[in-house]
């Protein structure tokens, strides 16, 4: 069966079919960022590049623990890390 035929198209009233707004703040749309595992609390998030771009800094989003990775020459290319 096609996948465009009637069997397969539904239509609900009411949903929007637009795309939705980013629920990254506009501050940090379009910055870099790493991926971080917090080991404390088995949970992943992004930490973002700061405003100065000499690091990247972070919280665990379920208890607060901090971190920060300086950007400087002989880092690394890695975007996943571990944390806490």
């Amino acid at each position: 069966m096609n996948r465009d035929s009637p069997d397969f198209i539904v239509e609900i009233d009411g949903l929007k079919t637009e795309p939705q707004a980013s629920s990254t703040p506009p501050s940090f749309q379009n910055r870099p960022w790493l991926s971080v595992k917090w080991r404390c609390c088995s949970v992943y998030s992004r930490v973002y590049r700061n405003r100065r771009g000499d690091a990247y800094e972070g919280r665990c989003p379920k208890c607060g623990s901090p971190v920060k990775a300086m950007i400087g020459p002989g880092g690394t290319n890695n975007r996943f890390f571990e944390a806490g």
